[in-house]
């Protein structure tokens, strides 16, 4: 694709709804399309498809909408453009507020409540000119891999709506893949940027801790998550990451350099490019038949192009590293205790906070502490592996997308899942490093449903791994696989 600047419109898609979100923003700028224009075809989309995948929730009138994008109109016959996003209709993950729009968080505590105000990575989305038409579905509380929750029920994936979205940015990532939306925000801690992308064949980035900053809430210790962008190709992401990053002065761990303009977002060269497969930690993790052969030929178009692929390992033990996972996440959760200590409230929870909560309760200061001592290890071990390799790789997934009406893989071949979670343990090394991971798209299984691959930099190089996702694309087609509607 030509850099931005250098788009003609008659280069552009004639299907509004298969634009990239740089190329419909082009065609908003140069007049090609209307912005009413584009809300119509939007709107007809999800119209058509979003009753049987159900990405797409609390959406306000179609009238309304139409009017929002007849002012957006009316701003660029002025010569107004508010922000690359003019025009462009968005709906923002349902653990995010958005000013005059229902947060539920998929709970029934919390169903059709109105947010009075943006949250902070909102607002800077705001102010690059979307029209919010809604929110996009979550699992409750973003508890859990799989997008179902008892006020919207469950998100479908979007090459089987049968099948799970996974999550908790689901929602997001089906809209993506449907062409329900044109680019999408979410949130990252146990790979919900990154599950997502890859059970609906987009990409999905888990920013570096502290590039998309959080000014609210505890400012120090609790930092697991991390709001983040997903696209359908890795320049879209980078756009919507330099849209929702930057240092703010109240958020004292928000990280202090720049990134760079859009414009200058390029391939990777791929030459010499060192990459450690991590696999599936020398047989730790135990993954579903498949998976690392598609990962793995996948690596073998990065080797064809130049780069150089070679298995590692981190010196840790792993076990340790589940351990750390389980305490701080319980510590994290800590926040739902009083709807825990209100009976009838806690009748209305899920399980699974049930079981942070309750997690949370014996926690001591010397377990928290041995948990930050184990992730200051851990990090380390990455650092010596960096000195070794340019980037690391490891699937996104230890399985398939699963039935939606399966809650979570009690399984994966003969091994006993004894958490919710403990099928996404494949995600928990790079969330507890605060690394840069992308999630690119690495195939199918025989039954046509989508994996992907997490493709790790070291800590700020989050330019670096989406440049690196970009030359992936160039020498694979997995995005161009569209999902049979």
């Amino acid at each position: 694709m030509p850099p931005f600047a250098a788009l003609k419109a008659n280069e552009l898609p004639s299907d509004i709804t298969a634009m990239t979100a740089t190329q419909l923003s082009v065609a908003i700028r140069q007049r090609a399309v209307s912005c009413r224009e584009v809300m119509r075809a939007y709107l007809a989309r999800i119209e058509r498809y979003n009753p049987v995948y159900n990405a797409i929730v609390s959406q306000l009138d179609t009238d309304e909408l139409l009017g929002l994008a007849d002012v957006a109109d009316q701003d660029l016959d002025r010569g107004i453009v508010h922000g690359w996003m003019h025009g462009m209709p968005h709906a923002v993950k349902d653990l995010a507020n958005v000013r005059g729009l229902p947060t539920s968080y998929g709970s029934p505590l919390f169903a059709g409540t109105i947010a009075t105000d943006d949250d902070f990575s909102i607002a800077r989305i705001r102010t690059a000119g979307p029209i919010f038409i809604g929110k996009t579905n979550a699992p409750e509380f973003g508890f859990g891999s799989q997008s179902y929750n008892p006020v919207f029920g469950a998100t479908g994936c979007a090459y089987d709506a049968a099948l799970t979205a996974g999550g908790s940015s689901g929602g997001a990532a089906c809209g993506l893949a449907t062409q329900m939306l044109p680019v999408a925000d979410g949130s990252d801690m146990m790979g919900s940027l990154r599950n997502p992308g890859a059970f609906n064949n987009v990409i999905g980035f888990r920013p570096t801790q502290g590039r998309v900053p959080d000014p609210s809430g505890d400012l120090f210790y609790q930092q697991l998550a991390t709001d983040g962008p997903m696209g359908r190709n890795s320049e879209d992401t980078f756009r919507l990451l330099c849209t929702m990053a930057g240092m703010h002065p109240t958020s004292p761990l928000s990280l202090r350099d720049s990134l760079p303009s859009a414009e200058h977002f390029v391939a990777l060269p791929l030459r010499n490019v060192k990459i450690g497969w991590l696999g599936n930690y020398s047989g730790y993790l135990e993954m579903e038949p498949g998976i690392l052969a598609l990962c793995e030929s996948a690596l073998h178009s990065l080797a064809r192009s130049g780069a150089i692929v070679e298995p590692c390992a981190p010196n840790f033990q792993m076990p340790r590293l589940w351990e750390t996972w389980l305490t701080l996440r319980h510590w994290s959760a800590n926040w739902a205790r009083p709807l825990y200590d209100d009976s009838a409230t806690r009748e209305l929870l899920k399980p699974e906070v049930v079981f942070e909560v309750e997690g949370s309760l014996g926690l001591t200061a010397e377990r928290v502490y041995a948990a930050g001592t184990a992730r200051a290890d851990w990090f380390r071990a990455l650092g010596k592996l960096f000195a070794e390799y340019d980037f690391l790789a490891l699937p996104t997934a230890q399985v398939f997308p699963f039935p939606k009406d399966v809650h979570w893989p009690p399984r994966i071949n003969e091994r006993d899942m004894d958490t919710y979670h403990r099928w996404m343990e494949v995600v928990i090394g790079g969330t507890l490093g605060g690394l840069p991971i992308v999630n690119v798209p690495v195939g199918f299984d025989p039954q046509g449903r989508p994996m992907g691959m997490q493709l790790i930099g070291p800590f700020g190089e989050d330019r670096r791994v989406l440049e690196l996702a970009r030359a992936y694309e160039q020498v694979t087609n997995f995005l161009d696989q569209r999902p049979p509607m």
